[in-house]
């Protein structure tokens, strides 16, 4: 239990790709932003990329559709895809559960 209770204090290191400023990509750094500041409050950093101003990473990184969220750190690596309005699915994907996200 002091393990996950660990984890859950690390600092979660993430990055979402968009693909210019379509309505898509501002939801999903709109409720990005949101569930980072109800859920990580000061445990997180974030970078928006821009594919369409940096298109060699989404080569780099394996970006195959915009909007992606990839949670780097703590690893393992996680992905999820689309506009990030399922709070409690990005929190899933991010191995966080509502729950204990906000102890």
């Amino acid at each position: 239990m002091a393990a996950h209770t660990e984890r859950v204090e690390e600092k979660c290191i993430l990055r979402l790709y968009v693909a210019g400023s379509t309505p898509q990509s501002s939801r999903a750094i709109k409720n990005l932003k949101a569930i980072c500041e109800t859920h990580l409050e000061g445990r997180y950093a974030l970078t928006v990329v821009d594919l369409y101003a940096q298109p060699k990473r989404a080569r780099e990184d394996q970006i195959v559709v915009a909007p992606t969220l990839v949670r780097q750190m703590p690893l393992p690596v996680r992905r999820v895809v689309g506009d990030l309005s399922n709070t409690d699915r990005v929190l899933v994907a991010l191995d966080l559960s509502p729950a204990l996200s906000r102890a």
